[in-house]
């Protein structure tokens, strides 16, 4: 069986030895980098699903390693590491989404709530994961959305919205299946995707909405900032990649 991967990012050398010497012992494969620049380039060949980051660090800090690392990968899950008194830059990093915080010098309890934390939001994420489906359709990426839409599932939309920034798409569907449920935090997401799609030079179109939604969507604005279809076919008959 695969071990788990994890990457530790400190630019003291003991303390990566002493996290690698406690994670061991949990059964992780371990991956080490003593810069955020190191650990950028770590994370992109290996791809592990949490991330460890100490919070100060010359050249690219912590804040910076973990903005990066969610937008090229928003369900990783990123525990920073702080100093005492460093509580600012804590609530910036969970504004971030990071997962957690733990404080020097670590504590075995506090070490092991973060990771149980960082889990179990892996854990949600993989549960719901086929609630948010890309595929395409030519040239044009179709996210497929069913359940409920709220704040667990943007990281889940924000990665299937990456295929389509990696393949210069130009539209992007999302088809909504008519048992759909979407709450506040869902019609926020939604918004924040289409104003950000503007400034990505792709288009967001809706096909399958249904009329509580349509409705809803009236409301709230939306249906003024993109076009409706009512089927995935009608919607793809024009856009596509660059």
């Amino acid at each position: 069986m695969e071990r788990e991967k994890i990457l530790i990012i400190d630019d003291e050398k003991p303390t990566l030895k002493m996290f690698s010497l406690f994670l061991e012992v949990y059964g992780f494969a371990i991956l080490t980098a003593e810069s955020g620049e190191e650990g950028l380039e770590v994370f992109d060949r290996e791809r592990p699903e949490i991330v460890l980051t100490d919070i100060k660090m010359p050249g690219m800090d912590g804040i910076e390693v973990l903005r990066e690392i969610k937008r090229r990968s928003p369900t990783t899950e990123v525990i920073v590491i702080t100093g005492h008194g460093d509580m600012d830059l804590a609530i910036q990093a969970l504004n971030l989404d990071a997962a957690d915080f733990i404080n020097k010098p670590i504590q075995r309890q506090s070490l092991e709530q973060a990771l149980s934390r960082a889990r179990e939001r892996l854990s949600l994420a993989k549960r719901r994961q086929h609630e948010v489906e890309a595929r395409w359709e030519g040239d044009i990426l179709v996210i497929h959305i069913q359940g409920s839409l709220n704040a667990y599932s943007e990281g889940l939309l924000r990665e299937a919205y990456q295929q389509g920034l990696d393949a210069r798409v130009r539209r992007v569907v999302l088809e909504f299946e008519p048992s759909t449920s979407v709450n506040g935090a869902g019609i926020a997401i939604l918004t924040q995707l289409v104003l950000d799609s503007e400034k990505d030079g792709v288009e967001i179109v809706m096909a399958g909405l249904s009329d509580n939604f349509r409705r809803v969507f009236d409301i709230v604005g939306l249906t003024r900032m993109v076009r409706l279809y009512p089927t995935v076919a009608e919607a793809c008959q024009k856009g596509g990649a660059a």
